[in-house]
């Protein structure tokens, strides 16, 4: 028998972020019901949290990080389904925050029905990525060659938005593509471009443009079924309410 013939494959990976800012650490985490298993401040910062079924460990971050840089660390956590994890923790943001943390730091992005993963971004600037065990190994990363207009548009950004969790990008695809490709498009088209655009602001400082998006949705001609294929691409279909009538 080899050493390695001796090792059980029992292993547990525990991922240690730098923290940069410990109070805001601790209370974001403990806000989404994470439970503190060990706190240390001197002579060097080690913090331990846990929920569920893993932990996050804590050490000290170099004296030059800025965590508005959002790149200071980070890990993936594999699950089952990405969907109760989600509204787990919207829903105890809503409770301590009486809101979903969408801006700045910390935040979570957000989510649509059948998308594999989700991240919270802490307020050390480390993104911890929720992903579905059963994601795709290869992902068609936009731009599908059997999509054209504005359909292609819509692909990357949702890419863009989903999977590498770029919503400056996603907003800049969105915006020029509307413009190139808006004329031509179909009125649903149109609709879940203008839906998005509408989402992004809420994490972007265009918030002033919402109100122009919202009066161009509320002027297309839709379908009950159209709306309802609006309404599903949304993550929160209650920000369309005052543009597209009959939304929850």
């Amino acid at each position: 028998m080899t050493t390695v013939d001796r090792v059980q494959p029992n292993e547990t990976t525990v991922p240690l972020l730098p923290c940069a800012a410990v109070e805001e650490t601790l209370a974001f985490w403990r806000a989404l019901g994470f439970v503190t298993t060990y706190e240390q401040r001197k002579p060097y910062v080690y913090l331990a949290l846990r929920w569920s079924g893993f932990e996050l460990h804590y050490g000290p971050a170099p004296r030059d990080l800025d965590p508005a840089t959002e790149s200071s660390g980070g890990c993936l956590v594999m699950v089952d389904s990405v969907a109760p994890y989600h509204s787990a923790f919207t829903d105890a943001m809503r409770q301590a925050y009486g809101k979903v943390l969408g801006r700045g730091l910390p935040r979570i992005t957000r989510f649509r029905p059948g998308a594999s993963r989700f991240s919270i971004v802490d307020p050390s600037g480390n993104t911890v990525i929720f992903i579905a065990r059963n994601e795709p190994e290869e992902l068609e990363y936009g731009g599908s060659k059997r999509l054209t207009g504005l359909a292609r548009v819509l692909d990357n950004a949702r890419i863009l938005r989903e999977f590498k969790t770029d919503d400056r990008a996603a907003f800049r695809a969105l915006d020029s593509g509307l413009r190139r490709h808006g004329d031509d498009a179909s009125s649903v088209e149109r609709a879940l471009a203008l839906a998005a655009l509408i989402e992004l602001a809420t994490a972007l400082p265009e918030l002033e443009r919402v109100p122009q998006w919202g009066s161009r949705l509320r002027a297309l001609t839709l379908t009950e079924p159209e709306r309802e294929q609006v309404r599903q691409a949304m993550a929160d279909p209650g920000l369309l309410e005052p543009w597209l009538p009959g939304t929850p």
